[in-house]
Parts: C-alpha cells; structure tokens; sequence
C-alpha cells in the first residue's frame, strides 16, 4: 500500500506544481496574444487547467480510498485484494497464476491483476473450489479457483 500511496502522492505534487505555476504561466502568455475569444492558445491553456484541476480531484479521492484500506478487515478464506490465485482455465486446461493488486499497480504480464479488471472483479469473495464464468475481450472464460492464498497467509 505505501508504494502506492507514495506513487499517487507523488502524481499529485507533480500535478499541483503544474497547476499553481506552470499553467498560469501560460495562462498569462497566451492573453498577451490578444483578443480571448479566437486565442487558440487561451483556449488550449484553460482547457489543460480543467483536465488537471480534475485529475488531482480523482488522486486525492484515490488516496483516500487507498488510505483507508484496512488489511486486518480483508477475509481469510475468499478471494480480496492481496490475494494469490491460481487458475484453471477449464477450457483451455491450462493454469495461470494471479496477485490482486490496486489499479495502479496492475500489470497483467507480471501476474499482477486489478481487483477492477473484469476476471479481478469477478474473483472477489470466492473461494477456492469456485468456479467463474468471466467475459473478456476475447470472449467468455470458465475458470476454477485451483488454490487461493489470502493476504494474511503471505505474511504481507
């Protein structure tokens, strides 16, 4: 969790410093174009200072909810965030192994799987022995919950 905090933390700071300095900079820059109404370049600026403002909106909320993240409350027996699973693919009779992780740690080719993607969403609060029928991309997939390893069993 600290990584993460830390990594939107540091997002956000880089965002403020944008915001508070760089923009109005430009801000200022772009008036002294002239006439606002048809200043590409005003227009461009106060658009940007919208799209930040609103994204360190989200990063304080996403802080928030992270920071609030309670570890000890997490099951012990079902599938939530922190979880190791390992996966049948009951079509494909093959096996794939997953950590349940936030979205901004997610990297599926590292086995690392949001608790907001699709089969990530899907997994929560099974056990192991359950079976889940997923809709991805590439169509749906039937899977058995092979082993499960909650956050508490790693010692994380």
């Amino acid at each position: 969790m600290k990584a993460v905090r830390e990594k939107l933390k540091k997002e956000l700071a880089e965002l403020e410093d944008e915001l508070h300095h760089k923009l109005p900079k430009e801000i200022q820059k772009a008036r002294e174009f002239g006439d606002l109404k048809e200043n590409a370049e005003y227009k461009a600026a106060m658009e940007k200072q919208s799209v930040v403002s609103a994204r360190i909106g989200q990063l304080m909320q996403r802080i928030d909810e992270v920071d609030s993240i309670d570890i000890s409350k997490l099951p012990t027996d079902s599938v939530a965030y922190g979880s190791k699973v390992v996966l049948f693919d009951l079509d494909k009779e093959e096996e794939f192994e997953y950590k349940l992780v936030t979205s901004e740690e997610s990297d599926p080719d590292q086995g690392l799987l949001s608790t907001s993607s699709p089969i990530g969403q899907s997994l929560m609060g099974k056990e192991e022995g359950d079976e889940i029928k997923v809709k991805t991309p590439r169509g749906w997939r039937n899977f058995e919950i092979a082993d499960l390893e909650t956050i508490h069993d790693q010692g994380d």
